[in-house]
């Protein structure tokens, strides 16, 4: 068995497989490693459409998406492990990492010169949102319903209630309406959906599932399983507003609040986290303050759409080959990206004048006819409008980045 390698990745989801084949076409020498039984990550389960839109300009389902790069990425021979579980990162030295890898062989050490980390997110759970009551059958995060119903075709229940809006929550409305269950209320905490206006659409409108907006589930209510909820309207500060309580009689509750990175190993490496993003610090490679620890996909930041966590893949493939080409990135003078007006998170957070960079970003709250900022450099850029749940993705030349000095500062102002 080899174990040192030029790269080794973990995370066998899109984000996973894309930084594996762009580095075996770089030249490297790749290891993939996943902790689940098979690679391809969630677009396994997501048997609707609505991937690839911007990749390949096609609209596919999440299999025909990741099957496109399960297929290359056998093509091209990439080692690879399943059922492989990363225990610990170790900085061994500025160009070695040591990774104890427990393998249905046992545990191994596998050196590295780089490591490219895309083991993706988690779903926020029930403990994490502030709901009391009783804890009964009939609970499931919108991951597990969707696992249980696209992978091994058992239905969660027949009477809904889907906490959360996030885009997850609003697909999974719509595949239980199709497989015939009744979604009596998506429930949204925000005075807007957590998910993108298509979703909306398409899975609430389109079906006449009402979503009721500044409301909060408070408490779940059952004997052996499920069988109301309590549900409240919030005011500004999401505390809830005394005597608007009512109850929706359901028999299952499905839990859509939203992702967070999954860190835990590279956090043991000592990699500095955003608290914004809960993802890791990272500069233009999408390097982590750890050096030779590239971070991609969910594991970085919470994308929207597959094709963003696939390119970020791509560029933490191209940020480890130059690592390893230069023996180290080289001597650069960083540039922050500092979040003005109306901006919650951004990612990249340092950039430099050696190379273009796309911009990931979120606002704080919607508006309408605007302009996106970047004073320092002069660049200014008009939006209809800008929404929490849909992330701004903007290239930035490496000629605009040589116009600031140190920083660049982001902002969405009022158009005037």
């Amino acid at each position: 068995m080899q174990n040192e390698y030029d790269v080794v990745v973990i995370g066998g989801g899109p984000a996973g497989l894309a930084a594996a084949i762009k580095s075996k076409e770089l030249g490297l020498r790749v290891l993939l490693i996943e902790n689940r039984e098979f690679i391809g990550g969630i677009p396994i389960q997501c048997v609707h459409p609505g991937f690839g839109l911007h990749y390949f300009k096609e609209d596919l389902t999440g299999t025909e998406f990741i099957y496109r790069f399960i297929e290359k990425f056998n093509e091209m021979g990439i080692e690879y492990y399943t059922n492989a579980h990363v225990l610990e990162i170790i900085p061994y030295s500025y160009r070695h990492k040591i990774l104890k890898v427990v393998t249905e062989r046992g545990i191994h050490e596998i050196i590295a010169k780089t490591v490219i980390y895309a083991a993706g997110a988690r779903e926020r759970h029930l403990f994490e949102i502030g709901i009391t009551g009783h804890r009964v059958a009939g609970i499931y995060t919108a991951g597990e319903a969707q696992t249980m119903m696209d992978i091994y075709g058992i239905m969660p229940g027949k009477e809904i209630v889907i906490v959360g809006s996030g885009d997850v929550g609003l697909i999974m409305a719509r595949r239980f309406t199709l497989e015939g269950a009744h979604v009596k209320a998506v429930i949204e905490i925000m005075p807007y959906p957590g998910g993108l206006t298509r979703n909306v659409v398409q899975c609430l409108e389109d079906f006449g599932i009402p979503l009721y907006l500044s409301h909060a589930v408070t408490r779940v209510e059952g004997k052996k399983r499920v069988e109301r909820v309590i549900v409240t309207e919030v005011n500004e500060n999401l505390k809830p507003i005394p005597g608007t309580e009512k109850i929706i009689e359901c028999d299952t509750v499905v839990i859509a609040a939203g992702l967070v990175p999954y860190l835990k190993v590279i956090e043991k490496a000592g990699v500095i986290i955003d608290p914004t993003t809960k993802g890791p610090v990272v500069n233009s490679y999408l390097e982590t303050t750890v050096p030779g620890i590239f971070v991609a996909g969910n594991a970085l930041v919470i994308n929207d759409l597959v094709d963003y966590v696939v390119e970020q893949g791509e560029e933490a493939a191209i940020g480890a080959y130059e690592f390893i080409k230069n023996e180290g990135l080289p001597a650069i003078k960083w540039k922050k990206i500092v979040k003005g007006r109306n901006i919650r998170l951004v990612v990249p957070h340092y950039v430099s004048e050696t190379r273009d960079v796309m911009i990931y970003a979120r606002v704080k709250k919607p508006e309408e006819n605007v302009r996106l900022r970047f004073p320092e450099i002069g660049k200014e850029i008009k939006l209809p409008f800008v929404r929490p749940s849909e992330m701004i993705r903007i290239r930035l030349r490496k000629e605009e980045i040589a116009k600031a000095k140190d920083k660049i500062t982001m902002e969405v102002v009022p158009n005037e």
